[in-house]
């Protein structure tokens, strides 16, 4: 937390300059370094424990030479890695939020930790004032060379191959005990633009400006009777946060979203824009100007809903399960004793614990008597911030004839003995449903994660028998997941990144959905799911760094499940439903 508001002022950088070049001089002891990881997590230099060498490498998203550099360092990162050499990028750029510092991370493929340096203090502790600039320390935190990496790539031009390898020449001599002989070189790039505070004609005002952002983004979950800490319903309730809520949407922590914006994605994203993060930090280092009251659109009437997909039409109830206090708990197996005598079609289902903190995971299924549990016939599941299914225009999911409902429930200990149940609730379709919503599982459990591993891919690929409208994306790992990216291949050789999540955060498990009927894929394309997991020391929730993990059902062991929804693109269904069941009235003739 900042200490100040004249602090949080330095967060605007819309008409930010850069600070005159610090004088740290080579020798300078460094005392400490602070900086949020991907996780969003404060974190400072002594986190990395021991090192004979730290190198720091500064980075931004849009300086082209920070990013022709990159491989080069992901590369000397490999190399040094398992010589007690420690590389840390650094993210200094103004409008980079942590979700975007970690895309890089892993669009370039690089294994060591990015950091965000939202106030550039570690830059000045540094004395560093551009990217891909970088400063070594050595095992005693003290500055032994800062500047270039080498001298291959220049603004506007490159040479085949370096000439000089300085940060090479500078980490052997560090790691050698001896001084480095060039200590300081003049360093290309892009000028970091420390932060100020940007003038503004007008003032922000909470009735203009930030009750619309707050209203639109934020009231949905900040209001009285939900899982949100606190409600941000009212000027005093804003006012009594602000420094919190600059904080967070700065850092594109809140509202929560882990995909970047890409130009021509056709993802439906939560995020803030920069124009309205900006403006709530202004309206926060402006002080907090309340404005016209009466300009303040009426609110909208939030009611209080258990079922988030609207009054169920069948809800079906587990008995009570009794949760011990501590340790492991075996998956439990729920058995719903509807049975649907009919084809059922459901456009919501929602799963209901009654106690939240205590469920991992749950996965509902449709299975037959005699079947086993088949994740092939997955329905939705609830976990950690996720959200029910909820379907329309004209897409339903199928529950056939003769199915009946079974829940797989992973459960852990909250501290207390408690008594816990669990319900379903399905909403039926209604009106015309021409397509059945379908979904394909990226599953992988024969995987070993090595001790230490920064960045452990596992990678699971499909293809596509048919044409198919994609509906949405979702990951599911443990505390150890770090990233999971899809890719699409079409037999015309395309490729297209359809979804990066670069900060998996398990508390926040986010279904992405494309803009509807929006997204199409030509039968044969290859889908790529890939997953990265952090089992280094420097993932502050890894339960242990120094142990092979494996596929396993408890939090400290690993799961690598991604999920792919989609309709056939060329099912015509033409079946009316009767919303009262959820069954077929009858079958129009096709549209020739």
């Amino acid at each position: 937390m900042r200490p100040s508001l004249v602090l949080l002022a330095l967060f605007v950088s819309s008409s930010a300059v850069p600070a005159a070049d610090p004088e740290v001089k080579i020798g300078t002891p460094v005392e400490d370094l602070r900086f949020k990881d991907i996780r969003c997590v404060a974190r400072s230099l002594t986190d990395f424990g021991e090192k004979k060498a730290f190198v720091f490498v500064f980075v931004e998203s849009e300086c082209p030479l920070a990013q022709k550099y990159l491989p080069v360092l992901d590369r000397l990162e490999r190399g040094y890695r398992d010589k007690g050499v420690q590389f840390v990028a650094v993210n200094s750029g103004p409008h980079d939020t942590i979700v975007v510092m970690a895309a890089q991370a892993v669009e370039f493929g690089v294994e060591f930790p990015f950091v965000k340096d939202a106030d550039c203090r570690v830059a000045d502790a540094l004395g560093v004032s551009r990217t891909p600039e970088v400063a070594v320390l050595d095992g005693k935190r003290v500055l032994r060379y800062r500047g270039r990496i080498d001298d291959q790539y220049r603004p506007g031009g490159q040479r085949k191959e370096p000439t000089r390898h300085d940060l090479v020449d500078a980490i052997d001599a560090v790691l050698a005990g001896k001084p480095v002989e060039v200590a300081t070189t003049p360093i290309d790039g892009c000028l970091i633009q420390r932060p100020a505070t940007a003038a503004a004609d007008k003032p922000v005002t909470y009735a203009d400006h930030v009750f619309p952002i707050l209203r639109r983004h934020c009231q949905g979950c900040h209001r009285p009777e939900t899982p949100a800490p606190f409600s941000l319903l009212t000027y005093e309730q804003a006012k009594g946060k602000a420094r919190t809520i600059a904080e967070v949407v700065n850092e594109g922590r809140m509202p929560p979203w882990f995909a970047p914006r890409r130009d021509g994605d056709l993802i439906r994203h939560q995020s803030l824009s920069v124009a309205e993060r900006e403006t709530v930090v202004r309206w926060v280092a402006g002080g907090l100007v309340r404005g016209d009251d009466l300009r303040l659109p009426k609110p909208p009437e939030w009611k209080t809903e258990t079922w988030l997909i609207g009054e169920p039409d069948l809800v079906v109830s587990s008995a009570g399960f009794d949760l011990p206090k501590e340790g492991d708990i075996p998956y439990k197996y729920v058995i719903f004793s509807h049975l649907f005598t009919e084809d059922t079609w459901v456009q919501g289902v929602q799963i209901l614990p009654d106690v939240p903190r205590a469920v991992h995971h749950a996965n509902l299924v449709h299975f037959k008597l005699g079947e086993a549990f088949k994740e092939s016939n997955f329905i939705t599941g609830v976990v950690p911030g996720g959200e029910p299914m909820t379907v329309d225009g004209g897409v339903a999911y199928l529950i056939p004839k003769g199915s009946m409902l079974g829940l797989q429930v992973h459960y852990v200990p909250t501290g207390k003995e408690e008594k816990v149940t669990l319900r379903v609730g399905l909403k039926y379709a209604s009106g015309k449903i021409d397509r059945r919503l379908r979904n394909m599982l990226f599953v992988d459990t024969h995987y070993s994660i090595p001790p230490g591993a920064p960045a452990h891919p596992v990678k699971v690929e499909r293809t596509l028998s048919s044409d198919v409208v994609g509906v949405g994306l979702f990951s599911h790992m443990h505390v150890r997941g770090k990233a999971m990216t899809f890719t699409a291949r079409t037999p015309d050789g395309k490729e297209e990144r359809l979804l990066s999540i670069p900060n998996y955060n398990f508390e926040w498990q986010i279904p992405y959905r494309w803009e509807p009927g929006k997204k199409v894929f030509p039968k044969g394309t290859k889908i790529e799911c890939i997953a990265l997991y952090d089992n280094s020391s420097f993932n502050p929730y890894n339960p242990d760094p120094l142990k092979t993990v494996k596929d396993g059902p408890q939090s400290y062991q690993e799961m690598m499940n991604g999920f792919f929804f989609y309709v056939d693109a060329n099912e015509k269904l033409a079946l009316e439903i009767d919303p009262k069941t959820g069954r077929a009235k009858s079958k129009t003739a096709e549209p020739k």
